[in-house]
């Protein structure tokens, strides 16, 4: 039994050996310990730094679109471009369609106009009506007094006005309210037409002319040598029939010959007013150009 040796009884030297063991393990946890929360903490700071530096950009970005946004000045809806209305908002379609207006020198009088000529949605009307400005004898309840007219407050006879597709600049000035300028409008717009006016309603679609004015005109002149035409019968119309009559587009046109499919056919063409996005407005200028037969 004196010969048993017991394992817990070390040398010196395994004692050392034990002691640096131990050592080297708590240096190496100690080292990894500094070495991991090293790292999180640079990951931390780079973290920290590129979360800066994009708020930093966005908030440059934001300062760079509120920098070149433009400015709006009030305008004539008139004279809108292809840029100025990209600008406001307006799709190509609604912009294309006030082009097409003003292409038959026809003008837009107020914001209502505005929107049956272009079909815009109400919300961009309001945001675009702050900034409408159109000329004063536009916006005027009563149009200016001309020094030089003859007019008379009775009703005139069919057989004592004077017919309007031969009326000159200089006698139409004779109309309270109407000068040189719109008299020689008239003739002009007039004159766009072989052959002249069909009806005294097309008048309305003369600028400048306010409905006080077109009555005082319609007093003292009518159509009486109307342009003949060939109507265009609604219930078998195509869509390149119907875009040829005044203030009828393409769109309307669809819109009119989807709802003829509906309907079965128009029974009147009052029925019309009915159609999205008909100008309700502009109805008795465009039976002039329909039938139902």
């Amino acid at each position: 039994m004196r010969n048993f040796k017991s394992h817990f009884v070390f040398s010196r030297a395994q004692r050392n050996g034990i002691f640096l063991l131990v050592l080297v393990i708590v240096g190496l946890q100690c080292l990894c310990f500094y070495l991991d929360f090293s790292s999180s903490s640079m990951h931390e700071n780079e973290y920290s730094v590129n979360f800066q530096s994009y708020t930093n950009e966005v908030d440059s970005l934001r300062h760079v679109k509120q920098v070149d946004k433009p400015k709006i000045y009030p305008f004539n809806p008139n004279f809108i471009t292809d840029y100025k209305g990209s600008i406001l908002g307006m799709s190509n379609k609604e912009i294309d369609r006030l082009l097409a207006f003003r292409k038959e020198n026809k003008w837009i009088n107020s914001a209502k106009q505005f929107q049956d000529v272009t079909h815009i949605s109400d919300s961009l009307l309001n945001t675009m009506v702050p900034f409408f400005k159109f000329p004063e004898w536009a916006v005027k309840s009563k149009p200016k007094k001309e020094v030089n007219y003859e007019s008379s407050s009775t009703t005139k006879t069919y057989a004592q006005k004077l017919d309007l597709n031969t009326a000159t600049s200089q006698q139409l000035q004779k109309v309270n309210g109407i000068g040189k300028v719109l008299s020689e409008r008239i003739v002009k717009y007039r004159n766009g037409f072989i052959g002249g006016f069909i009806a005294d309603v097309q008048l309305q679609d003369v600028y400048g002319l306010t409905p006080e004015v077109i009555e005082r005109i319609t007093n003292e002149f009518t159509v009486k040598t109307p342009r003949r035409i060939q109507k265009v019968a609604l219930n078998i119309a195509t869509v390149e029939n119907l875009v040829t009559i005044q203030h009828i587009d393409y769109d309307l046109a669809y819109q009119i010959v989807e709802q003829r499919q509906l309907r079965e056919g128009y029974e009147s063409l009052d029925e019309l007013t009915k159609v999205k996005g008909f100008p309700i407005n502009k109805i008795e200028i465009i039976k002039l150009y329909l039938s139902l037969d």
